[in-house]
């Protein structure tokens, strides 16, 4: 994980790619914008594992990794949570979804196509923020 608070004290934005540097560099690049912890992690089954003590403002996965898709891994996040978080996945593959969108579950927002300007992320983030919880960016409007 790259930033660590109490992760129940407020919202955080959770990254999930198994790849290391690009979590991190994203992560990075996304504290210039929002002020709330953003965690990282490269390992869908210890995210998996994290779950229960995370307080999710919005999870942003890859589509393809080891152990579990990101698909899979938005089904079992709203299986461990009480109320499943908003997720958008990105990719870096062409992704052909199997069910067509008014069959995704309602926590499931965006698809996000790699490469992506960081930006693209930060617009999409603010869009699914959940509307109880406090503005995640750094100097809201």
């Amino acid at each position: 994980m790259l930033r660590r608070v109490d992760e129940k004290e407020v919202k955080s934005i959770v990254l999930m790619d198994d790849e290391t540097s690009f979590t991190d560099f994203l992560g990075s690049m996304l504290e210039e914008h929002f002020r709330c912890a953003i965690l990282t992690f490269s390992d869908p089954l210890v995210l998996l594992e994290a779950l229960p003590r995370l307080n999710i403002g919005v999870l942003v996965t890859d589509y393809y990794m080891p152990h579990l898709s990101g698909i899979d891994l938005i089904h079992k996040a709203a299986e461990l949570m009480p109320v499943a978080p908003p997720c958008i996945l990105i990719t870096g593959h062409t992704f052909e979804e199997e069910e067509d969108e008014s069959a995704r579950p309602p926590h499931f927002k965006a698809i996000l196509p790699k490469p992506f300007r960081w930006q693209e992320l930060a617009t999409l983030i603010e869009r699914y923020w959940p509307a109880d919880a406090p503005s995640p960016l750094r100097n809201p409007a």
